[in-house]
């Protein structure tokens, strides 16, 4: 088993995706239509990973980051990954062309808007993107934005649909030899020191904060 290499699942299910809309300060009264109808919903999904015994943070660090990478791919059941500039065959090739705050567009079919508009600049908070995050969820694409980590990159998954398990068995599937797993629900979250909990508490996790076995189920 690997004890020093953490992987790190942050997931966010049931978001509104009304709430990626800029707000505006007109109150529009609902009508009973609106309030029969069910709010449309989206996924967040964040990976990150830490070498404990380097110090080091970002997905990149993974002595199994090729093994890493490609349980997403099977997860996303794609080959195909388009870029502001390119597309890709494979999502570690597309996430190592891109920089920071570029997003890597998945679909079943070729974009056409024009995937740069979703680029955000490393000091903006993608989960509070304008409309535009909104149009392409609702239109089926699967959105990941590569951030900035301390050491390289962690990879943030928007969905319109919730496909954490699509992740959560290739993922298992390379326990206990590649690292060591936490499935976290975001909603437990209360500051960066949280985030970061593998630093100082790493033997007894945060509520909410779970250590995936080989023999867990979900």
């Amino acid at each position: 088993m690997n004890n020093s290499q953490i992987l790190k699942l942050i997931f966010h299910h049931d978001q509104r995706l009304d709430q990626l809309t800029e707000r505006s300060d007109n109150k529009i009264e609902s009508s009973l239509e609106d309030f029969m109808r069910p709010d449309p919903t989206y996924s967040r999904l964040y990976f990150s990973a830490t070498d404990l015994e380097k110090e080091k943070f970002g997905i990149n660090t993974l002595s199994e980051f090729d093994g890493f990478m490609q349980a997403l791919e099977k997860g996303l059941e794609t080959n195909q990954y388009y870029t502001h500039s390119n597309i890709y065959t494979s999502l570690k090739e597309a996430s190592e062309a891109i920089g920071f705050g570029d997003v890597s567009i998945v679909g079943k079919q070729a974009p056409e808007f024009d995937i740069s508009s979703l680029h955000v600049d490393t000091n903006s908070n993608v989960g509070h993107l304008k409309s535009e995050l909104k149009e392409v969820l609702e239109a089926g694409f699967i959105v990941i934005y590569k951030e900035q980590a301390h050491n390289g990159f962690d990879l943030h998954l928007f969905s319109k649909k919730n496909i954490y398990t699509q992740f959560f068995y290739p993922l298992q599937a390379m326990l206990p030899d590649a690292f060591r797993f936490f499935s976290i629900n975001g909603k437990k979250f209360r500051s960066e020191r949280h985030f970061y909990f593998e630093t100082w508490t790493l033997d007894r996790p945060p509520h909410g904060f779970e250590e995936v076995f080989p023999e867990s189920v979900l």
